[in-house]
This record gives structure tokens, C-alpha cells and sequence, in this order.
């Protein structure tokens, strides 16, 4: 399975990246998201920030949901409040992590999400 991580934190995008790697995703990682665009194709879970340098979460979301084989979409971000999850689950988001986040907690979003 792919994991592409779209994260301008790089603590954060190496704490996720060992996680994902440990549950035996190959991931790549994109720090923008303007960049994500040309990476969004052919992986199987989206793990992202909102708050992203070029494009925000909010594009890059509808952008991966728009393909015709979409990832599943893990939003992860500082931004909790009640409007930005309506609107990440009105693009068809499947999960919406809030950070600070409990790597357990989200390993366990993650494999959810990930069952066959």
C-alpha cells in the first residue's frame, strides 16, 4: 500500500512517515501542496495538513477525491473547529485527526480506513 503525507512539518511528517512505514506503507512525503498535486494519483491513503504552503488541505482533498481511483483521505490538523470538519466531510472525507493527535488514535483511524 502507498501512503502519501502531505505535511510542512517535519517533525511531524518523520513521526508519520515511521508510523506508516512500521504498518507497511511505502510513503512519500510532499512539505506543500501545490507540489502534492502531481503525487496524488495511485496511492491508497491520503494522510494531510489544512494549512499548507501553495494550495491548502481543502484543494488538494477535493483534488484526490476527484480522481477516478481516490485514496482514502485522513485530514490531520491544528484546525479543529466544527466548520472546516463539515466542510472536509462535504469533499468526502473519511477521517478528520485533530492534532495534537494520539499516534495509537490514528494508527487505528488508519488501519480502519485501510481494511480490505
Amino acid at each position: 500500500m502507498r501512503a502519501l503525507v502531505v505535511e510542512d512539518e517535519p517533525h511531524i511528517a518523520e513521526a508519520l512517515t515511521f508510523l506508516l512505514e512500521r504498518e507497511g506503507f511505502q510513503v512519500t512525503v510532499i512539505a506543500d501542496g501545490e507540489a502534492a498535486r502531481g503525487a496524488l494519483s495511485g496511492c491508497d491513503l491520503l494522510v494531510l495538513d489544512v494549512m499548507l504552503p501553495g494550495r491548502s488541505g481543502f484543494e488538494v482533498a477535493a483534488e484526490a477525491l476527484a480522481l477516478d481511483a481516490p485514496p482514502k483521505v485522513c485530514v490531520l490538523t491544528a484546525k479543529g473547529q466544527a466548520r472546516d470538519r463539515e466542510r472536509m466531510v462535504g469533499l468526502g472525507v473519511h477521517a478528520f485527526v485533530t492534532k495534537p493527535f494520539s499516534n495509537r488514535a490514528l494508527m487505528a483511524t488508519v488501519r480502519s480506513l485501510c481494511r480490505p
